[in-house]
Order: structure tokens, then C-alpha cells, then sequence
């Protein structure tokens, strides 16, 4: 007797869960899609590309000229006081630390190309999160995913894709 009433309320608190679920309202958006439809976060990729690319090919250089560097070494150091090795061995090693230096400071987690990125790119994210909030709030939307993520979504139907929407919002 005890376990159907355990029974009953499980099967009525599952009732009223699925209920609840149901009475959700959810939405995808291509956030990619949003972003490359946006002239001047366009404009902000390709001044970083350009930036990254430029630093890439100056880093390039610094560790063709630590080739030549340790090519000559490997050449001489036959005709070297071992002093005059070691100096140039340190010199060898000093100028690739200081290139490794460069590349974190301008690739690294908190380096030149990411402090760029922020000032470029984020204004415009900010502006998309809070259009798409302010879509999600006006029209009682629970969740709002975005297609184009790695967030997990196998499937989403296209009657829930709201990018076209939000898009429009934006452009108001």
C-alpha cells in the first residue's frame, strides 16, 4: 500500500514536470551568420587577420635569422675557442628566447592580438547578446541556442531558427 502511494506521487511530479517542459519556449540562431552579416565585425576580422599575418611573417623572419644564426655556428665552431662557442651558443639561445618572448606576447591568452580582439570584436558581441536578449525577453523565449556553437544540439528544427529575426533587429 505505502509503495503506490510513492508510486502515484512520482507519477503525478513527472506529470507535472513534462507539463511544465512543455510550456517552455525555445529558440536557435546562427550567431555565426549574425556576426559575418555585420559590416564592421567584417572590418574587425580582417584588420586582425592582417595584424596576426603581419606579426606572423616578422616572427618568421626572426627564427629564419636564428637559422642562419646556428647554420654559421655549426659552420665555425670547429675554428672557436671554446669561450667563443659558448658566446655564441648563448647568443643563439638568447635571441630565441626573445623571439618566444614576441610570439607570447602577441598570440599568447592575454597577448597584443587578444587585447585587439577585445577592443574590436567584443562591442559588437555585446551588441548581438543584448539583441538577442531583448528579442528572448520581449517574446517570452526560456532558452535561445545558437546553431552554429559547439553547444551540443544534434537537431534543431528550422521553425525555431530566429537568426533572420534577430538580424532585423539588430539592423533597427
Amino acid at each position: 500500500m505505502r509503495f503506490r502511494n510513492y508510486l502515484m506521487v512520482a507519477i503525478l511530479a513527472f506529470a507535472g514536470f513534462g507539463a511544465q517542459l512543455s510550456a517552455q519556449k525555445i529558440a536557435s540562431i546562427d550567431m555565426e551568420r549574425i556576426l559575418t552579416s555585420i559590416t564592421e565585425y567584417q572590418e574587425a576580422q580582417e584588420q586582425l587577420d592582417q595584424l596576426a599575418a603581419k606579426w606572423q611573417q616578422e616572427i618568421n623572419q626572426e627564427y629564419d635569422a636564428i637559422k642562419g644564426m646556428y647554420n654559421k655556428y655549426q659552420a665555425e665552431q670547429v675554428l672557436m675557442t671554446d669561450e667563443q662557442r659558448q658566446s655564441e651558443e648563448q647568443a643563439i639561445i638568447d635571441r630565441e628566447t626573445q623571439v618566444r618572448n614576441m610570439q607570447r606576447d602577441r598570440f599568447g591568452p592575454e597577448g597584443a592580438l587578444f587585447q585587439r580582439r577585445q577592443e574590436l570584436v567584443k562591442p559588437i558581441q555585446d551588441a548581438v547578446y543584448e539583441a538577442v536578449e531583448t528579442y528572448a525577453t520581449q517574446n517570452n523565449y526560456d532558452f535561445i541556442f545558437d546553431r552554429a556553437g559547439a553547444a551540443g544540439i544534434i537537431f534543431s528544427s528550422d521553425q525555431y531558427d530566429k537568426t533572420d529575426e534577430i538580424l532585423r533587429a539588430l539592423r533597427n
